[in-house]
């Protein structure tokens, strides 16, 4: 199972926030890099990078940050947060991502996006589902749609994307644990994708709880940023 640290920006420091809430933020750092080597000095190759001014303005804010750790550390860089258009794509792989992961317009527009697949092919894309409910939220979280996550999947595994990953909201950043339930009822559905957890991992125990149930990998904010997981003790899953 991979670990893949996670960066949030806003006003291109390194924040998180609690419930997806924009009114309830923790800068953590003033340099976005910094963090970054430090993952990748702890032996971590993944970076899940979200540009939340992007994700609340449906357009790429923060691709300097993303071209700045793409060109100062070797990490795997999937990048999201309001790619909407094909410049911000363009933008988005320009500046260094190797993945770009796609929620609201995958959700709003899928003529476009099937559109993306065929440009640059299925395997540069992840597909964020962010879920409340086993509903799909868009829009940095700020809309709820009618569009099951179950959905999703199956609309676009059938056209070749194989990386999702899965945030539940009402988990994210509150480090109560993570919707292992729910990561078990979408892989028990679609047994060939690779399944990324996020939101509310808090020990090493979740990790290995998700690792059992099948996950390909686990995206890791605040349990890191606030100590509760070491990156020393990440060791274990590299």
């Amino acid at each position: 199972m991979k670990i893949i640290p996670a960066i949030d920006i806003i006003n291109g420091k390194c924040v998180r926030l609690t419930k997806g809430d924009y009114s309830q933020q923790t800068i953590y750092n003033e340099d976005p890099l910094e963090v970054a080597k430090q993952f990748e000095d702890a032996g971590l190759k993944r970076l899940h990078l979200v540009d939340l001014d992007g994700a609340k303005a449906g357009e790429v804010k923060n691709w300097n940050v993303l071209e700045k750790i793409a060109s100062k550390t070797k990490l795997v860089i999937d990048f999201s947060g309001g790619i909407s258009t094909q410049q911000n794509l363009e933008i988005t792989f320009n500046s260094g991502a190797t993945y770009a992961a796609i929620g609201s317009i995958a959700v709003k527009d899928e003529f476009t996006f099937s559109g993306w697949l065929l440009a640059f092919g299925a395997d540069r894309f992840i597909i964020g589902a962010d879920v409340k409910n086993e509903l799909i939220v868009i829009k940095g979280w700020t809309e709820t749609t009618t569009v099951t996550v179950f959905d999703l999947v199956e609309k676009y595994k059938v056209k070749g994307v194989k990386q999702f990953f899965c945030t539940d909201v009402n988990k994210d950043g509150l480090l109560q644990g993570p919707s292992t339930g729910l990561y078990k009822k979408i892989l028990n559905q679609h047994p060939s994708i690779d399944l990324i957890a996020s939101g509310g991992v808090a020990t090493l125990a979740q990790l290995e709880e998700l690792r059992q149930a099948g996950c390909n990998g686990a995206i890791i904010g605040k349990a890191l940023y606030e100590n509760r997981i070491s990156l020393t003790a990440l060791t274990r899953f590299l």
